[in-house]
């Protein structure tokens, strides 16, 4: 897709609004606004009545019921909720371990430096192999009774690997544990309906599956719900553990959302952006430059995801020279502006040059062939460019 006259290739920082989605939100701003806890006149009735309609829509795309699901800003605040949720209502206990993935989001490993500092919790970040697979033999050494919880990125956002997490929460559940699963980027990468069965506490963001921004949703299992410290507290809505007055399009905007990717059309649609993405993978490797794919191959990898090493170039002087003709990212858009390597990258073993050498392109349900041969073809012109210009500083 594009934006004016940008080929638009960063769907993993954030996917725009489905027309079907938006048409849908509108009536919630305008017509249908009333506060959803204002239950003493139908109109109240009736925004409450969306709400829950969108709580059944999320929990359906993940395998939950309606009443395990809390509407949230957004997956930063869901992993907040989960994380610092249970450590600070655990505190002081015999649990006193939290273990995580090398290739977390920052967020959730900003959250475990907090737990470190202000409520004595260990954290400790299970290595990852060469393409981001949590090393299960890692995990299977450092999990013991004394662990309260295992956080793991379902699909990256920088390099795309898709996590067996079948097999993390049978070794999770064996020692009691909680298992927290970020799965933001999952609802495009994959069918979701039974991950609320391996997960015990689930993050998702609205704007990174064709919802609007500004809301997310986290799966917090019934029975785990009273081990949660709030981290806002009121008057006390959607089961106590987030009060506040929830946003109603938003929340019917994700619920629609959450329904398309449970269409007839969610599968083919993921079969085209792979085979998209395959091609421009193919069309960059085809050229005279030394280009190298960072991650997984084949289904182990969001189908939309190409993290691409460009040996003896800069990343940052490739999306310059691209600019305003094509829209690609370092990484993490949650990590821009850090004049830092990406940690995803040197946690798979990159060094200082191939972190800073890589680009993540992320392409969409909307993308064509016409994007890609275009994307492809622009991202040569710009290689060229920038060699001759470092031929000539350097002679």
């Amino acid at each position: 897709m594009r934006i004016g006259k940008t080929i638009y290739l960063d769907h993993q920082a954030t996917t725009p609004v489905d027309q079907r989605v938006l048409a849908e939100m509108l009536p919630y701003f305008t017509d249908s606004f009333a506060n959803p806890h204002s239950l003493d006149h139908k109109p109240g009735w009736d925004s409450a009545r969306a709400v829950a309609n969108s709580a059944g829509q999320v929990a359906r795309l993940v395998g939950a019921d309606s009443d395990e699901i809390i509407f949230t800003s957004g997956a930063t605040e869901s992993n907040n909720m989960a994380l610092l949720g249970l450590g600070r209502r655990a505190a002081g206990g015999n649990r006193n371990r939290i273990l995580v993935s090398a290739t977390e989001h920052k967020c959730v490993l900003a959250v475990g430096r907090v737990l470190e500092e202000q409520y004595g919790y260990a954290v400790e970040e299970i290595p990852v192999d060469h393409q981001g697979f949590v090393e299960i033999n890692a995990l299977e050494q450092m999990i013991d009774d004394d662990v309260l919880a295992v956080s793991i990125l379902s699909v990256n956002n920088e390099i795309g690997t898709i996590q067996n997490i079948e097999k993390i929460s049978e070794i999770v559940r064996k020692y009691g544990a909680v298992f927290h699963c970020d799965a933001a980027q999952a609802p495009i990468a994959m069918a979701t309906g039974s991950f609320a069965k391996y997960a015990d506490i689930l993050s998702l963001s609205g704007h990174k599956m064709y919802g609007p921004k500004g809301i997310g949703a986290v799966f917090i299992a019934r029975g785990l719900q009273a081990q949660l410290e709030p981290l806002i507290y009121g008057g006390g809505q959607q089961n106590g553990l987030r009060s506040g007055t929830v946003p109603v399009p938003l929340c019917v905007g994700m619920g629609v959302a959450a329904d398309l990717l449970l269409g007839k059309d969610a599968d083919e649609n993921r079969k085209e952006l792979r085979r998209r993405r395959d091609l421009l993978v193919k069309r960059l490797k085809e050229s005279r430059w030394r280009v190298s794919e960072n991650g997984p191959q084949g289904d182990a990898r969001h189908p939309g995801n190409a993290s691409i090493c460009f040996a003896d170039f800069s990343a940052h002087d490739i999306l310059g020279a691209l600019q305003p003709r094509l829209a690609a990212s370092m990484g993490s858009a949650c990590t821009s502006g850090i004049p830092e390597p990406s940690h995803v990258l040197r946690a798979i073993g990159l060094d200082q040059d191939a972190a800073e050498a890589s680009v993540r392109f992320s392409l969409g349900f909307s993308t064509t062939d016409e994007d890609v041969e275009e994307a492809a073809d622009l991202i040569e012109e710009v290689l060229e460019r920038l060699s001759k210009a470092e031929l000539v500083r350097s002679s």
